[in-house]
Order: structure tokens, then C-alpha cells, then sequence
């Protein structure tokens, strides 16, 4: 236990020493330090205990683990959609489907750290989401768009387990604040008929 806490230590001590290195260096290795973290928050998730902090301030908690064979990509996924989650990872925007369960999960990450891998995805590639209770969960990618986030659709409701993983666009932009989102669409393929249907409903 001391061995862990002292890992955590150190981590924590380095993405706030990298501040001095620049913003953009301090975004970037605070979202990769911080998985370490996360994983093991996620280890005792699985284990049974629930909304396991993965340092004593935070305010959100490993719902579930994201990953995309096809990159290389492991990912937990945090309760909440914040500004401040996403910092450390993608999160599960509230009110939406826990991912896994029927219903539409609409999960957000930043287009420079997580979810940048979302600019090389393509149509037919399978996503794993493990949930809280060990269960792997498949999904197939079956569409990417670009909207308008001041009056985009977005998928609310599905008879089956579904994702919407939304990044901001361009993946390239030199500043933040553009309108623009990508927005990734998959859905479940774990032995249950495939239906297109889905309701939506405008994001702003």
C-alpha cells in the first residue's frame, strides 16, 4: 500500500511541476499521468467498491473503460462531462445511458489528448467498453459527422446500447472555441439485432 501511494505521489508531483513547461505540455501530460491513476480507480471499481475517487479532491469517479483495439487506445471513461473532468480524461455527459446499458451514452473527450485517436476512426471498427460490473461490451463504429454544436441532433434514446462520442473540430485548430463537433456514432453488437432507430434531439 505504501509502494502505491508513493507512486501517486510522484505522478501528482510531476503534472504539477510541468506547469512551468507551458500550458499546452501541462494539458497534455496531466491527461496521460492522470490515466495511471485512473486505472488503478478503476481496478477497485471492478473490485466492488463504487464512485472510487481517483485522488481525495476529485470530484468525479470511473464509470466505465473504453478501448479501441484498432489503436492501441485504453481509456476510463469519468462521471460527468465538466470542463475539469475532461482535463483527465473523456467523461459520460449526466443523464445519458451508463455505457453498456440500452440507451444512448454520450461521452465527450478533448480532440488534442483522449480522444484524438477519434480523427483516424473509421466506419466498421469495433469499440470495447468494459462497465462497472466486469462485462465487456461491443460496439461497431456506423457513422461520423461533423455538426454544428449550436443546433446539432444528437442520438437521446436507442433500443439497444449505443454510443455518441463527441471531440471538438477541427482536430487541427490552433485556438479553442470553434462551433464545430465530431461526432462518432456506434452501436452494440453483442447478440442482439442491430436497429437503426434512434430519437434525437437539439444540442446546444
Amino acid at each position: 500500500m505504501k509502494i502505491l501511494l508513493d507512486k501517486k505521489l510522484v505522478l501528482l508531483l510531476l503534472i504539477l511541476g510541468v506547469v512551468f513547461a507551458g500550458q499546452g505540455a501541462y494539458i497534455q501530460l496531466k491527461a496521460v499521468l492522470a490515466q495511471y491513476l485512473l486505472e488503478d480507480a478503476w481496478t477497485r471499481t471492478l473490485q466492488g467498491e463504487s464512485r472510487v475517487k481517483p485522488w481525495p479532491w476529485a470530484d468525479t469517479w470511473p464509470v466505465a473503460r473504453l478501448e479501441f483495439p484498432g489503436g492501441g487506445v485504453h481509456l476510463v471513461i469519468l462521471s460527468g462531462a465538466t470542463g475539469r473532468t475532461l482535463a483527465f480524461g473523456p467523461g459520460q455527459l449526466a443523464g445519458s445511458a451508463a455505457p453498456g446499458d440500452a440507451g444512448v451514452s454520450i461521452i465527450s473527450g478533448h480532440r488534442d489528448t483522449h480522444f484524438r485517436f477519434l480523427k483516424d476512426i473509421r466506419i466498421g471498427d469495433r469499440i470495447n467498453i468494459q462497465s462497472r460490473d466486469g462485462q465487456v461490451h461491443r460496439f461497431e463504429i456506423t457513422s461520423t459527422r461533423i455538426v454544428d454544436s449550436r443546433r446539432a441532433l444528437l442520438p437521446t434514446e436507442s433500443l439497444h446500447p449505443a454510443l455518441a462520442m463527441i471531440t471538438c473540430y477541427p482536430f487541427d485548430a490552433l485556438q479553442a472555441g470553434s462551433p464545430y463537433r465530431y461526432v462518432v456514432i456506434a452501436e452494440a453488437v453483442d447478440d442482439v439485432p442491430r436497429t437503426p432507430v434512434m430519437t434525437y434531439r437539439t444540442d446546444t
